[in-house]
């Protein structure tokens, strides 16, 4: 029976048989609570451990923040009005961002968390890679600006607003009302899951190629093409570095949409 050697999450057997990631990277085999809505496997571990990791970190920077802060609390309120100032205010205002500025924290620091693990050694998988957190985060942002639209504009008005724009000839609605509907209620909400979970998986295939071919290279092969490990090795470094790129990027991404999103619904049309 074939040793395995796992690299990332890409295998490669001691026969010498190079195996490239796959889809199946994302579909790992149940471990505990198989058949129930609280089933186990490695991606809910992953979540599991970067959700512990971002609450035993805002819990800390809570209880301890001082007045003077260290590094580890200016590196939080940096973050913090991060999404304050260049998320929330610069897409909604003062005002709203006043209002709406906790939704727009909560899906970025998730997102972040999340899309991290990617590049974490042992883990090597982001928590936003596979569709049921990204959708989770995209049913709250909708909600978020369906309730900010209600709240502001009421439930009439706020559907008015968005499915009757102001200014067209009457009979032109039985086009535009079904287009306006699908387009604020169901694809604003898809593009945003879309997004974050295909830039996430895109990543972990690079970052996972990159780790079996250096591992493949540099144990199996001979003579020159054995150098080319060194160059896959470095290739991975570069995309880890882009990763982690992407991985703030996407974050501010859904923050931001999330906020223009709100921002779109709390004002007439």
């Amino acid at each position: 029976m074939l040793r395995a050697l796992a690299v990332g999450n890409a295998v490669v057997h001691t026969s010498g048989e190079f195996h490239t990631p796959s889809l199946d990277d994302f579909f790992p085999p149940v471990f505990a609570f198989e058949g129930t809505p609280f089933a186990m496997n490695r991606v809910m571990v992953i979540r599991l451990v970067m959700l512990a990791i971002m609450v035993i970190l805002l819990l800390v920077y809570a209880r301890r923040a001082r007045l003077v802060p260290g590094r580890a609390q200016a590196t939080m309120e940096l973050l913090f009005d991060f999404v304050r100032t260049s998320i929330s205010e610069q897409a909604m205002g003062k005002t709203m961002a006043a209002k709406y500025n906790g939704v727009v924290a909560v899906v970025f620091f998730t997102a972040l968390f999340m899309n991290f693990a990617g590049i974490i050694p042992g883990l090597n998988l982001a928590g936003t890679s596979v569709a049921g957190l990204p959708i989770l985060m995209a049913i709250v942002a909708w909600v978020a600006f369906i309730w900010a639209g209600i709240r502001e504009q009421g439930v009439g008005g706020f559907f008015k607003s968005a499915l009757f724009p102001p200014g067209v000839p009457k009979p032109i609605y039985l086009i535009l009302t079904p287009i306006e509907a699908l387009s604020t209620f169901i694809i604003r909400p898809f593009t945003l899951f879309v997004r974050l979970m295909a830039n996430m998986i895109s990543g972990h295939f690079m970052l996972a190629l990159c780790l079996a071919g250096t591992n493949f290279l540099l144990l199996y092969m001979q003579g020159p093409l054995r150098a080319v490990g060194i160059l896959t090795f470095l290739g991975a470094i570069f995309v880890t570095l882009f990763e982690m790129v992407v991985a703030f990027l996407q974050a501010y991404i859904f923050g931001i949409l999330t906020a223009v999103y709100i921002d779109l619904s709390v004002h007439s049309h």
